[in-house]
């Protein structure tokens, strides 16, 4: 991993403990003693979407649409191959508070159309479905902030032609931060996916988020997120589709947030850094919308993203 790149993780690390932290305690008019209102006033983070999540748990339905360009080259160890062309994901998350500290959270689904220019072949199918439970060991809406714990399960239900359904599937650990200040809301997320069989790599994360609300319609937010490969992953002879299975052995990276190549050589191209700029609207008292557009800073060669634009709803009731 370059320097700067490894700075720039322990630089979002750190920032993350602190938000997610009670050392923080400044009190803003937008976290009142209603937690219901309080609720409805949060803003979901836009990117890592299977991942990064609101610390406070609530009931709430998601519909995303995610249209995710490849890079026009990808390096592997038969040299740089071209692949281009883009990838559309449909999904609909659920969670379902049982409680105000604890819900059910449903984390992955949803239908993939897999559309490469070169190299690979044009497939389609569904996502691995994956889910479990959040619970806020803090939660304090008089303060603006919580902290929560996250723990599901992505089970290899998909199909092998858009790159799921391999291995034994994975249990993903997550800690999620949270702190509003004013019409400032600051989030992070920190967690680590480990799978059941070594078809997969092991791969941790951390994301950043920060918003604005300058009016209810327009709420700017930036984003960042840091991937970072632990154990790479033997996935030889997986999604039989695509080049004949040659895939996870030939790729010199592994994939992030939505694919797990299981790539054996990632190498030196374990972490990937991605930045993206966006807003969402308050629509109704609980339903908001959000655009966002997400690129890499690392080199988009060494990764399965050249640019993604992701469009979501989150409906609190």
């Amino acid at each position: 991993m370059k320097p700067s790149y490894l700075t720039l993780c322990i630089t979002s690390l750190s920032a993350g403990s602190l938000l997610a932290g009670s050392a923080i305690t400044t009190t803003g008019p937008s976290a009142g003693s209603n937690d219901g209102d309080w609720i409805k006033d949060l803003r979901r983070p836009m990117t890592n979407p299977t991942l990064f999540d609101l610390a406070v748990p609530s009931t709430n339905v998601r519909p995303i649409f995610i249209h995710h360009l490849l890079p026009d080259e990808v390096n592997t160890t038969a040299g740089d191959l071209p692949v281009g062309g883009d990838v559309q994901v449909y999904a609909l998350q659920f969670e379902y508070a049982l409680n105000e500290r604890l819900s059910l959270v449903a984390t992955k689904d949803g239908f993939v159309d897999f559309n490469p220019d070169s190299t690979l072949s044009s497939e389609s199918g569904f996502a691995n479905l994956g889910g479990g439970v959040k619970y806020a060991f803090l939660l304090d809406p008089a303060a603006g902030h919580a902290l929560s714990g996250t723990a599901t399960f992505e089970f290899p239900t998909g199909n092998s032609d858009v790159f799921q359904g391999e291995g034994k599937g994975a249990v993903n650990l997550v800690l999620s931060g949270l702190k509003v200040i004013d019409d400032w809301q600051f989030a992070a997320g920190t967690g680590v996916s480990l799978p059941f069989s070594d078809e997969s790599s092991t791969n941790g994360f951390i994301s950043l988020h920060a918003s604005k609300e300058i009016t209810p319609w327009f709420i700017p937010l930036v984003e960042l997120n840091c991937y970072h490969v632990l154990d790479a992953g033997d996935g030889t002879g997986n999604f039989d589709a695509q080049a004949g299975g040659a895939v996870p052995g030939l790729v010199e990276f592994e994939g992030h947030d939505f694919f797990n190549l299981g790539a054996a050589n990632s190498g030196e191209n374990r972490t990937l850094v991605t930045a993206a700029l966006g807003f969402r609207s308050q629509i109704t008292e609980s339903i908001q919308t959000g655009i966002a557009y997400e690129v890499p800073l690392t080199d988009d060669r060494n990764s399965v993203i050249e640019g993604r634009l992701t469009l979501d709803m989150f409906w609190t009731f």
